[in-house]
């Protein structure tokens, strides 16, 4: 079942970033806001598409995590990342430099040493109530003291950084809510689902971190929100998913290989993350040019 939640997750990373990518396409090109802009984006084709990867994905995230450890999973949704760039660059006619490729490749092959090495193993569903108020207080706990901190005046890096470490917290504490209402839904149904208190804490931590990455990407630059978002999501998810669901990782010199995968990761996404931020746009070819005159 291990392989099957890693195929998954990796569509589930791929659907999502399928589903950002196009969304921003659709945005672009209005210059609404609020609810205006949603009534104009619904009759765009585009749109459509990327709300159908994206709920795509969280489908595939929730028989992800029915099927595998949340420590398998969580760490898996970081190829969103070189995925959205694979599929946003051509979309919106951009060219990453080519010196942000090696960020590609750093985050995929140190995301398959760290997932090799680590060979997360023995889900469960379910966890005590026992386990969950402890970890339920510590999350809410640790975005409090992400947030506090981060209040206007300042830095800006800082506040990104302190945002996404809080938005990447809810994350992880959502997918660990959605791992044990889905596996509700799996053994019992969709009346059990909806008496399950995780299916609404899910929905309200999933729309807690959605706001506070809004917050993050609006605070300051990527370079500083996007590894705090990327590595804090895994981590948590790494640390719940041993705490509450009693998934394992290899220790001993397994930790060696495990760290080396893990600064790659880091590295990877530092470098894409600057990279982003020093993307062209493509020129249109020349007839096209002279049509669009």
């Amino acid at each position: 079942m291990i392989e099957l939640a890693a195929a998954f997750a990796v569509a589930g990373a791929a659907s999502n970033a399928v589903g950002t990518a196009f969304q921003r396409k659709a945005a672009s090109a209005s210059s609404r806001g609020g609810l205006r802009l949603l009534a104009e984006l619904v009759h765009q084709p585009y749109w459509m598409i990327g709300m159908a990867g994206v709920i795509c994905a969280a489908l595939f995230q929730s028989l992800a995590l029915v099927n595998g450890p949340l420590a398998l999973v969580q760490p898996l949704f970081i190829l969103e990342l070189p995925f959205a760039l694979l599929v946003a660059a051509p979309l919106m006619h951009r060219r990453l430099p080519p010196w942000g490729w090696w960020g590609v490749g750093g985050c995929v092959a140190g995301l398959a040493v760290l997932l090799l090495a680590a060979a997360p193993h023995g889900a469960t569903d379910q966890a005590p109530l026992s386990r969950w108020i402890p970890a339920v207080c510590l999350c809410a706990g640790g975005m409090a003291a992400a947030i506090l901190p981060a209040g206007r005046g300042r830095p800006p890096a800082r506040r990104a950084a302190l945002l996404a470490a809080a938005s990447a917290t809810g994350n992880a504490l959502t997918a660990a809510l959605l791992k044990s209402a889905s596996g509700t839904f799996a053994d019992h149904g969709f009346s059990a689902f909806l008496r399950s208190w995780q299916t609404y804490g899910f929905a309200l931590a999933g729309a807690v971190s959605v706001l506070l990455l809004e917050n993050a990407l609006q605070a300051g630059p990527l370079a500083a929100a996007q590894p705090a978002l990327t590595i804090g999501d895994a981590v948590v998810s790494l640390v719940l998913g041993i705490t509450l669901f009693d998934e394992r990782i290899r220790t001993g010199w397994w930790l060696v290989p495990e760290a080396c995968g893990a600064l790659m990761i880091v590295v990877g996404v530092v470098v894409l993350s600057r990279a982003v931020q020093r993307i062209t746009v493509v020129p249109a070819p020349a007839g096209r040019e002279h049509m669009a005159g």
